[in-house]
């Protein structure tokens, strides 16, 4: 683009400089109009006017070359640069392929590396690496009653894909999830809306699930039904076992008959943070609204004589003797 640019550049400067030379000849040599003082001042003027004229488009002409030279050099150090990025891009791609072509063989998913997203052909998503690298996204069916594609896991590390879309009157596919040991679960896919009289919109996909440390990952909202019942919103995913928030229920599909149930939060499960996540809400209508999700549970997970939990003692209104705690929070031995 930039050697383009440099030549329609240079064009400009040849015709100009065309033009300019056609017409000094007849603009610094102007003839008087008559013998009289007046008509050769008159005709000096302009003669001279048109002498700086050309002054400055000689030196315009100059400006223009080297900027012409400048657009020049930039466009090939950009191309040198290109070549050496396509360059290393191939070494790392070439080096990657030999590094994943045993688990490639073995497992059916590479070491490192991305899922590959869903086709219409292969609607779930791919998963990912078995060391790093986030799932696949699902495939959006455009087919009528076809649910969308759920999306690829992750490996040890990485988040899970997002579900697809379903089609009208589908469900979305379900998130994937999180890596084993880090990574967010993925979104839930929308479920698919319907025009159909009487029908329902297509439930929401759930979201993934994560392992360890991490989000679950939030449920797909229902799907719109013009004349029948919204659909169902999502569950959210689970937290991490270890560390993370549940992930909030989809939104119940609309509808201008019964909107869609909001799908429930995931639960909290964390041992050192585990929250729930927020219900979805129900669904709008002019008739029936839908009802909310529930919320998500929060969760401690506690192990046998891995902990002395804390008592407290409660003490009567009227006894102004302070609230006394025993015992406090101990490691166990």
């Amino acid at each position: 683009m930039l050697a383009t640019a440099a030549q329609n550049v240079a064009n400009i400067g040849t015709s100009l400089s065309a033009a300019n030379a056609t017409a000094a000849a007849s603009t610094t040599s102007v003839l008087a109009a008559g013998a009289d003082e007046v008509s050769q001042a008159i005709a000096r003027l302009f003669s001279d006017y048109a002498t700086h004229y050309q002054s400055l488009n000689a030196q315009a002409a100059a400006f223009h070359h080297s900027f012409v030279q400048t657009l020049n050099a930039a466009g090939g150090a950009y191309s040198s640069a290109e070549a050496a990025n396509a360059s290393a891009q191939a070494l790392e791609q070439n080096l990657l392929a030999v590094i994943n072509a045993p688990a490639q063989a073995l497992f059916g998913r590479p070491l490192i590396g991305n899922g590959a997203n869903g086709t219409a052909a292969s609607p779930n998503g791919g998963d990912g690496g078995i060391l790093y690298g986030n799932g696949g996204n699902g495939f959006s069916q455009t087919t009528a009653g076809v649910a969308g594609g759920a999306g690829g896991s992750a490996g040890l590390i990485g988040n899970g894909g997002n579900g697809g879309a379903g089609g009208a009157g589908a469900a979305g596919g379900a998130g994937g999830a999180g890596g084993w040991l880090l990574g967010n679960g993925g979104a839930g896919g929308p479920g698919g809306p319907t025009d159909v009289p009487a029908g329902t919109g297509g439930a929401g996909g759930a979201g993934g699930d994560a392992p360890l440390i991490g989000w679950g990952g939030n449920g797909g909202p229902g799907g719109f039904a013009a004349f029948g019942n919204g659909g169902a919103g999502g569950n959210g995913g689970a937290s991490g076992s270890l560390f993370g928030v549940g992930g909030a229920g989809g939104v119940g599909g609309s509808s201008e008959d019964v909107g869609g149930t909001g799908g429930a939060g995931g639960a909290g499960r964390g041992l050192f943070l585990g929250l729930g996540g927020d219900g979805g809400a129900g669904g709008t209508s002019n008739n029936n609204g839908g009802d909310g999700g529930a919320g998500g549970s929060g969760d401690v997970v506690v192990q046998p004589g891995l902990w002395t939990v804390a008592t407290v003692v409660p003490v009567p209104q009227s006894d102004p003797t302070p609230v006394t705690v025993a015992p406090a929070v101990t490691a166990a031995p």
